[in-house]
């Protein structure tokens, strides 16, 4: 029973995406196409925070010398 609730929300979540970005105008290869460069591109933004954000923070750190 708590599967099918949270397959219903979750496919309530995803109509919600569709109408909000207008994607459920476009066709389904056209669809997949769209997604697979929305999470392209959220990847490679979560990638470059991992590898460059530990590097700016300590820039910032050490200007305000709070680590030496």
């Amino acid at each position: 029973m708590a599967l099918g609730d949270c397959w219903k929300q979750l496919s309530w979540i995803y109509y919600q995406y569709l109408l909000v970005t207008a994607l459920y105008m476009l066709e389904p290869w056209e669809r997949t196409v769209f997604n697979s460069l929305l999470v392209s591109v959220a990847a490679m933004a979560v990638y470059t925070g991992y590898v460059f954000m530990p590097q700016h923070i300590m820039a910032i750190l050490h200007y305000f010398e709070v680590v030496q």
